[in-house]
């Protein structure tokens, strides 16, 4: 599976939310899509994004100058649980509540109701999911990867 970060821009109020979202959590990304396929250019993710009111499955067009796209190593049982997930959670609002967490850290969203980076890490099993905006969620999804990488090369 992979995980895709977007750091492109788009127009209008979309795209102001996105450079506030970059420039508050300090970093190049806005949002995040587990890609859970890719076929002739397009990729099938799955995410909670704002304009289509929450938990939904996309096909989106991973281009290199908008997308970061990090490859994570899961198991097909983890991978398995996260597409359950998703599908069981299809629907559900997007936390805007949650958003204000990034602000206000104490915030923890409201449940069932789910953003970008919150639904994607829940999906995987990260703990306390409501903690992760896209640029920290990447960092620690880089990192983590990364060191798994370094000791098995170690080894």
């Amino acid at each position: 599976m992979k995980i895709a970060f977007f750091k492109g821009r788009h127009p209008g109020i979309k795209g102001w939310l996105g450079v506030m979202t970059k420039w508050w959590t300090r970093g190049p990304y806005s949002h995040c899509e587990l890609v859970v396929s890719e076929q002739d250019g397009t990729a099938t993710c799955w995410s909670s994004a704002y304009l289509d009111h929450g938990v939904r499955k996309a096909t989106v067009v991973l281009d290199p100058a908008d997308w970061d796209v990090i490859d994570i190593r899961t198991e097909p049982a983890q991978e398995a649980a996260a597409l359950a997930w998703f599908e069981q959670h299809n629907g559900e609002p997007y936390d805007v509540a949650g958003l204000f967490g990034f602000v206000f850290r104490h915030l923890e969203g409201v449940k069932g109701k789910w953003f970008c980076s919150e639904s994607v890490a829940e999906a995987l099993g990260y703990p306390e999911s409501w903690r992760y905006d896209p640029n920290t969620f990447a960092a620690i999804v880089g990192h983590w990867h990364y060191e798994t990488d370094l000791q098995g090369v170690a080894a």
